[in-house]
């Protein structure tokens, strides 16, 4: 599960591929966030040919649906990794589109989950483009989740999927078939905690209404 996360990395310290190609003036806009809910503009790496940084909203919408901004319907913010392929909502994204979305830390409960180090980490999404007959359209995303490993389970049963440093193209290219597909799946298995700490979120500090 993953429902709140946080990027309070500074623009000068975000992974370089995030700096290569990303909307102009972001360097001067960009602000670390504390809390980052679903709903909200996220930071995201696509790659339609090549790779590029832009925002999307985080939360799904179908690319077939009517109206983009109905409350009525869901828009996901989770998808799970052992079934995004066969989902009627999801699989076209999975194939074709696929995403990077940096992070600091995940919350859940009353804890983040963040790397020893704090180094910035990319939590594995999919995105959809939804079009108007007019031509406006919308980008959209969600988070991947998969099996908890030994930090996060007592916690929760599921937990985002984490692609390591190294990774970026490949996660995000567009494949040619199922086999292309298959190479991902070790990528999206519970991954080691070591390196990973889960410290408690200071009340004071956060809006905890928004962390569960």
């Amino acid at each position: 599960m993953c429902g709140r996360f946080e990027l309070k990395t500074s623009f000068a310290k975000l992974p370089k591929v995030l700096q290569q190609d990303y909307p102009s003036g972001l360097e001067i806009k960009y602000k670390p966030q504390d809390l980052i809910r679903p709903n909200e503009p996220v930071l995201v790496i696509k790659n339609e040919g090549k790779m590029k940084t832009t925002f999307m909203s985080w939360g799904f919408i179908s690319p077939w649906t009517k109206d983009p901004f109905d409350k009525e319907r869901p828009r996901p913010f989770n998808a799970r990794s052992e079934t995004v392929a066969e989902k009627k909502l999801f699989s076209g994204s999975w194939k074709y589109k696929r995403c990077l979305i940096p992070s600091s830390g995940f919350f859940e409960k009353r804890f983040r989950i963040r790397k020893e180090n704090y180094e910035t980490f990319w939590l594995g999404g999919i995105w959809s483009n939804w079009s108007s007959p007019d031509g406006a359209e919308i980008e959209s995303c969600c988070v991947l989740t998969t099996e908890p490993n030994d930090l996060i389970k007592s916690l929760h049963h599921r937990m985002p999927v984490v692609v390591p440093n190294g990774f970026e193209e490949k996660w995000t290219e567009q494949v040619k078939d199922i086999d292309e597909l298959k190479e991902l799946l070790p990528i999206m298995m519970s991954w080691s905690p070591d390196g990973w700490i889960l410290e408690e979120v200071n009340k004071a500090g956060i809006n905890q209404m928004s962390l569960f």
